[in-house]
């Protein structure tokens, strides 16, 4: 009986999943450290790091995935050409080395991915600055060896210390040349931020904090440090806007602010480290204050795990987004892998998204990580493909915006063949604010012209004509239209092919 009654369960929520409207986030993060997701070796040519990239692409272009996070500073490197961080040794084996035939990897994936009308989310770790302490694997042009003082060992790794300014302005001025000189379409941070507590040992900041204490007391050392790091937040958010206004801040903390007997305005849960006692992360704040545009916790626990249950935190982060967009973040990973026999036994991610249409302050999933997607534990791209993901999503506008930037429509819609194509074609009307992609719809003959409603929408190119003899999934008469997506994602009016249908 409990087995027909989720089944039931699922096939309501994946019902009213398309009654929500045609706005999710659908991201998946591409992990480079360690080489996890892209590429999967250091040892690649250049080539075969654009072809492995390119299939992933690919892939999640079929699955209708419309976001990727993908990982440019992993270790105070770079994925990208940098005049202030060398190049990452997850590229080529060692810190600084030139690819075998240059090209610039995070140019490349925005090309390609935008292409595919797929957004770029830059994703920086703000502090970690090698997974060992050994420093002959930085490049010997790194900061760390300019100025030595900014950093210190904690765990086996090396850290910048958060406390100094220089810290906090190295990090704007990394942030600001990406924004600056790259087509992104957010900067997103992680849940690293003071590193993840070592049994016994605390953090070397002795030093900095004796040094510039800003008012705070020793017994008051942990609010010194989560100052810290609002400081760098708060300030990351003024250079991004003041740099590009449509590039969004955005924020995958740990799944646990705090517990409830550490603060009232914590979740029920008895988490081991929290996001504000541990890594000195105040995300709460940070949202209240509106110093990012959206949060991505990291509900990486099962429904009904007894310290962290999944039902009970995105409860929690649903209550608690303070009207900024909420992604929740799903452990893909664990399909198979993770012994608890909820993930191992069945697919616990089904259970999850199905759990998620409960709440109304979610709008989409990221998934951690990209490998999964390139083979399908427990059926989960067969889940995406027949039930989930049927139709296409646009990315939720951001709740930050203030301004309308209101979008153009396309105009001078027709019809032309070509040899065995018979080409949709218009023009780009010239904007302030240009077209990034657009929306093709196909409407029944004699239904409403509804672009609303996702099942109407038949693809989304950054071209300015599609073929419609290419397309196989209608049936029946049809009349075509279009629309144009800005770069703050506002979708302009239709512009219909009038007094014209097709039979499929």
């Amino acid at each position: 009986m409990k087995k027909v009654c989720f089944l039931f369960f699922c096939l309501l929520c994946s019902i009213s999943l398309f009654a929500k409207g045609k706005r999710e986030m659908r991201a998946v993060w591409i992990a480079t450290v360690k080489n996890i997701d892209w590429p999967s070796s250091a040892t690649l040519t250049s080539l075969e790091q654009q072809q492995e990239i390119v299939s992933m692409l690919d892939r999640f272009q079929r699955l209708k995935i419309n976001a990727i996070f993908l990982q440019v500073r992993p270790c105070s490197d770079s994925f990208y050409s940098s005049e202030l961080e060398p190049l990452s040794m997850y590229l080529t084996g060692a810190q600084g080395l030139p690819l075998d035939s240059y090209y610039d990897p995070l140019q490349f994936v925005i090309e390609e991915a935008h292409k595919r009308c797929i957004e770029v989310h830059a994703w920086m770790n703000p502090y970690r600055v090698a997974m060992t302490t050994d420093t002959t694997t930085l490049h010997p042009e790194h900061l760390y060896f300019k100025k030595p003082y900014l950093f210190v060992e904690y765990g086996g790794k090396l850290y910048f210390d958060p406390a100094y300014d220089e810290t906090r302005e190295f990090l704007n001025k990394v942030v600001a040349d990406v924004v600056m000189r790259y087509d992104v379409d957010a900067i997103h941070f992680d849940d690293y931020f003071y590193p993840y507590r070592v049994a016994n040992k605390d953090f070397p900041d002795q030093k900095s904090f004796a040094q510039n204490p800003r008012g705070f007391l020793p017994v008051q050392k942990d609010d010194w440090r989560r100052n810290n790091v609002n400081l760098v937040i708060a300030e990351l958010q003024q250079t991004i806007k003041s740099l590009k206004p449509w590039v969004e801040f955005g924020i995958s903390p740990f799944g646990v602010w705090r517990n409830s007997d550490k603060d009232p305005n914590g979740s029920q849960t008895k988490a081991g480290m929290t996001n504000y006692d541990d890594l000195y992360a105040d995300i709460l704040k940070w949202l209240q204050e509106g110093s990012i545009d959206y949060v991505v916790p990291q509900l990486y626990w099962e429904i009904g795990k007894k310290n962290a249950d999944y039902a009970v935190l995105i409860d929690w982060w649903n209550r608690n987004a303070c009207d900024k967009n909420l992604y929740i973040g799903l452990f893909a990973s664990g399909l198979g892998v993770n012994k608890s026999s909820a993930w191992h036994n069945g697919n616990e991610l089904v259970r999850q998204m199905c759990m998620n249409e409960q709440f109304d302050n979610v709008q989409g999933v990221a998934f951690y990580s990209a490998a999964p997607f390139l083979k399908n534990p427990k059926g989960l791209l067969d889940s995406l493909t027949n039930n989930f993901y049927q139709h296409w999503a646009m990315p939720p506008i951001s709740t930050s915006l203030v301004e309308k930037f209101d979008a153009i429509a396309p105009k001078n819609i027709r019809v032309q063949r070509n040899k065995e194509q018979l080409l949709l074609v218009w023009d780009d009307e010239d904007t302030a604010t240009p077209t990034v992609y657009y929306v093709v719809y196909a409407f029944k003959r004699g239904t409403d012209f509804d672009i609303e409603n996702p099942k109407n929408i038949i693809c989304f190119t950054a071209k300015n004509s599609i073929d419609i003899m290419s397309i196989n999934s209608l049936k029946g008469e049809f009349m075509f239209g279009v629309t144009a997506v800005n770069r703050y994602k506002k979708e302009s009016k239709l512009l219909l092919l009038e007094n014209k249908s097709f039979h499929f």
